[in-house]
Order: C-alpha cells, then structure tokens, then sequence
C-alpha cells in the first residue's frame, strides 16, 4: 500500500511532464475565464444587497430577497418576458436550423473552389459589428431614401415604416442575427459532417438511394448529436438577446414589443444607478437560463441521445 502511495504522485508528474506544453497552452483559457467567468460572479452577492459603490459589497446591506419580490411585482416584467421569450422563440425557430440548411447545401458542393468561396461570404458578416449591420438595414429599409422602399414606392406600393414598426421589429431582428451569424455557425455543423463514414453512402449507393435518401438515413442522423448539444447550449441563452443590435434598432415606436431583459437591464443599472436591482435581473436570467439547460439535457437523454453531461 505504501508503494502505491508513493507511485500515485510520481505518475501525476510524470504525465504533467509529458505533457507540459499541451498544460501550458491550457494556462491562457483557464486565466480567462478565472478572470472574467467566475471571479465576477462575487458580484451576484448585490442581488441580495442595497449595494453602494462608496461602501462596497462587504459594507453595503443586506436585503435578501427585496430586489426579486420587486422584479417580479413589476408591471413591466411579463411584458419584458414577453418580449424577450419571444424573440428567442424566433431565433430558435428561424436562426437555429439556417446553419444546418447552409452546412448540409454545402456539403453537396463538389467544386472546391466555388465551396470556399461561398464559405467565406457567408462567413464574412460574422467579423462585422452590430452598428454596421443595423446601418446597412437603415440605409436599405427607412423611409426616406432606404433602397426597398424606394423600390416598393417605384412599383405603386405604399412604403412600409419597417424600422419604426411593431409589426416588423421581430422580423427585422430575427433576419439581421441570421445575416450576421449564420454562415459563422455552419463551421460546426461542416465539421460534423467531415466526420460521417463516406462508406455508408457508397453503401447507400448501391441499395439504390438517391441524394435526399442519403441526406436524410445517413448524413442528418450523423449529426443529430451535434444539433441536440448546439440546441441544448442554445437554451442557456434563451433570455439573452443581443444587447447591442436590439439596442440600436429600439426607438420609441416599437418600444412596447422591443424592450428586453437587457435594455432594461442597462436602463434600470446604468442610467439610474440602481446596481442590485439590475443585478437582481441577471441572477433571474441566469437561473431561468439553467433550469432551461437542466430540463433540455434531461429530455435530450430520455430520448437516447448523450446530453451536455
């Protein structure tokens, strides 16, 4: 038994040796998210605090639950979770599978040269900031010189207030977040499918299937692991919207189905100063977003599939 004690730790170091540099490149991800994942979560203590800058987490008071009990008491907050719900709801329902569609059409693309290039345009709107997207939407939909309604105008048609309509705010929100991040979310999928054994097709092949066949026996249920754990991941963000595009495309007309979790979240904790408060907002976002996680990877296992954990 002593032995064994003693060999337990030379293995330990023997392996950190051998494998120093592939340790040391983990160094770097493990400071980051020491530093700006789990460090800030001290932070969540002002949820349940009358925090004051001046006093500090440590001098500030304790309220306990105050913050929540007032979220919750809000007139706003079902809308705000309306609101928000139901932008993801869209997301889900039209962003999520655009880059399965993508990655699947591209997969089919036997021109290596014509495959690159569509890659690398689809990918390109991913490296742009938001205020650029929402520009570019400014310059195409307003009013008042915007190219579609200069060209719905041109054919006898009233021209459509896209930018400063309830009707439209979703749309315009769902079609610029698949703009800007669908092609960047093939990359997984397209490495998913670089992973499928071509010896199914050609087996497929020879029993006489034709493409859609072998799209939908073989290749889909190739990466049906990858699209649940995306999914899955996906409902942890299910109450955070893009801040900053929702942000620049907000105006005082489409205030009432634009206001998120977010926006209040900046008006409530920068504008006013009210820092519990807003934090109190986060902690419900983030414990609404687990349950979410939690129960997504529990279906996900109960119909076979391997889940998150």
């Amino acid at each position: 038994m002593n032995v064994n004690r003693l060999e337990k730790p030379n293995d330990i170091l023997r392996e950190l040796y051998k494998n120093s540099w592939l340790y040391l490149m983990l160094i770097p991800g493990l400071v980051y998210f020491l530093i700006f994942k789990y460090w800030p979560m001290w932070g969540l203590v002002m949820s349940f605090q009358n925090f004051k800058p001046h006093l500090g987490i440590s001098g500030s008071d304790w309220v306990g639950l105050e913050h929540f009990i007032r979220l919750f008491s809000e007139p706003q907050f079902f809308k705000l979770f309306r609101n928000t719900a139901v932008l993801a709801l869209y997301n889900i329902c039209f962003f999520f599978p655009i880059p399965i569609i993508l990655a699947l059409m591209l997969n089919e693309v036997r021109v290596e040269l014509f495959k690159r290039s569509i890659q690398t345009v689809i990918y390109i709107p991913h490296f742009v900031s938001w205020v650029v997207i929402v520009g570019i939407s400014y310059m195409f939909l307003t009013t008042e010189g915007g190219i579609i309604n200069d060209l719905i105008a041109h054919f006898g048609f009233e021209k459509i207030p896209f930018l400063l309509s309830e009707e439209w705010f979703r749309t315009l929100i769902t079609g610029q977040t698949i703009w800007k991040e669908a092609g960047w979310g093939t990359i997984i999928y397209l490495a998913a499918l670089s992973g499928i054994d071509m010896q199914l097709y050609e087996a497929a092949k020879m029993d006489g299937a034709n493409r859609w066949r072998q799209m939908w026996h073989i290749t889909l249920p190739g990466i049906r692991g990858t699209i649940i754990i995306l999914f899955i991941l996906k409902m942890g963000d299910f109450l955070d919207v893009s801040f900053e595009q929702v942000f620049l495309v907000l105006n005082t007309m489409n205030r009432e189905v634009g206001e998120v979790f977010d926006t209040y979240v900046y008006t409530k904790g920068l504008t006013q100063a009210q820092y519990s408060y807003s934090a109190a907002v986060g902690v419900f976002k983030s414990v609404f977003a687990l349950v979410l996680v939690l129960g997504t990877n529990w279906l996900a296992k109960k119909a076979g599939e391997e889940g998150i954990y």
